[in-house]
């Protein structure tokens, strides 16, 4: 049966996270329903990177099989018609068709998220990013960010009860960006365990603060320990922006 892609963008703020929950609104469900509408049968999607709830996607991607030969990124009259179905904060931007092995979360090779931070209050940036009025060592916060490519193991900034078999992970970018009044975090690696950006972006932001020293947050890295690390800022100034396959 032939296998499709399907890449959607969206703003996560009403919902309950990507992948599907019972008694939850998620991006999931709300794709799964739109299919069922346009195609008048059962889905059961696939994702490729689940998002915590509030969180938004530049991309993301799930994957279906269906007995549609000409279903592929050309046909308008199917995106348009899904995207006329689906609520405003969520978007269909192509279905393709590929490899009927393929597999849009395993075959992944990178993933790419952004944290966003704004210094001066504004209010059209109030859904999107994080109002953080205080000074930064801009400085402190590229070297823990430089610091956290020296490692593999990540326990310290996964959640507690996260159906994995291990912690490791291969950070390929890390760094902080000022542009255009905006401070982000770019991260981009293999893979992301479950709370994994916040907790990063929380503690570095009590580096960039001086709270804790450079060497305090290597030892908290070392210590494998989620208690130490901070998962407090909040979901919505996080973007996963890009997935990258083979």
């Amino acid at each position: 049966m032939p296998r499709y892609f399907i890449e959607v963008t969206y703003k996560g703020t009403a919902y309950s996270g990507f992948q599907f929950q019972k008694n939850a609104n998620t991006i999931q469900s709300e794709v799964e329903k739109a299919l069922e509408i346009y195609f008048r049968q059962p889905f059961s999607l696939t994702g490729s990177s689940r998002t915590d709830a509030g969180v938004h996607a530049l991309q993301n991607f799930f994957h279906f099989d269906l007995v549609e030969p000409d279903l592929n990124s050309e046909n308008q009259r199917t995106l348009y018609q899904l995207n006329a179905i689906l609520p405003r904060d969520i978007v269909v931007k192509k279905i393709y068709q590929v490899e009927n092995n393929a597999h849009c979360r395993f075959d992944a090779v990178s993933r790419e998220y952004e944290y966003v931070l704004y210094k001066d209050k504004n209010p059209f940036l109030q859904d999107r990013a994080y109002y953080f009025p205080y000074q930064l060592d801009f400085e402190g916060l590229n070297e823990a960010a430089t610091l956290l490519r020296t490692h593999r193991d990540f326990t310290s900034f996964s959640k507690r009860n996260t159906q994995v078999n291990n912690f490791i992970c291969d950070i390929q970018r890390s760094e902080w960006v000022f542009e255009k009044g905006l401070l982000s975090y770019h991260v981009r690696g293999n893979r992301f365990l479950r709370g994994m950006v916040k907790g990063l972006v929380g503690t570095m932001l009590k580096v960039g603060t001086h709270k804790i020293s450079l060497d305090q947050f290597n030892g908290i890295i070392l210590s494998k320990d989620c208690c130490n690390a901070d998962f407090s800022v909040p979901p919505h100034a996080l973007f996963l922006v890009e997935v990258l396959y083979k």
